[in-house]
């Protein structure tokens, strides 16, 4: 990531009026998005959601479950403008730190097989792979498997 001030990312918990931008975000760089309604169900059912801002502009946005001392990263995502400039890393260790601060002693998510560029991040990240889900994602026609990657912390 660059020393240039303006892209050093803040991370914030997303709120409720965050979410129009988040759901546009989503629409934008997925086939098969969240809805609005599964980021407002994530907030509501108290699961630890972030945004990663640059600025003024809203970069990023995680959701994490918590749940005993395993943390699961359901989903993390950067705007399309802002890839490639280290804050998928940047966002990734911070999840992780607050997964390690809530006592958690992995973080488990899943990957679309297909999905080679997140795959590669998370492995630079120190996520390994575990397991795989048969026909988990919907794909345009059929089913995608996913690829279950655990981070040990």
């Amino acid at each position: 990531m660059s020393a240039n001030p303006r892209l050093l990312p803040q991370f914030a918990p997303l709120r409720e009026p965050d979410l129009e931008t988040v759901s546009s975000i989503e629409a934008s760089i997925y086939e098969f998005p969240w809805t609005i309604g599964n980021f407002r169900d994530s907030l509501r059912a108290g699961y630890s959601c972030w945004s990663c801002r640059v600025g003024r502009d809203l970069a990023g946005y995680a959701v994490l479950m918590v749940a005993a001392s395993e943390a699961h990263l359901l989903n993390i995502s950067v705007a399309a403008p802002w890839q490639e400039r280290g804050l998928g890393h940047a966002f990734l260790t911070f999840m992780a730190d607050l997964a390690r601060e809530r006592h958690c002693e992995r973080m488990l998510l899943e990957v679309r097989q297909s999905n080679v560029r997140a795959r590669a991040l998370y492995e630079r990240n120190g996520f390994a792979e575990i397991g795989m889900r048969k026909e988990y994602y919907p794909a345009r026609h059929s089913r995608e498997n996913a690829i279950v990657l655990e981070r040990r912390l």
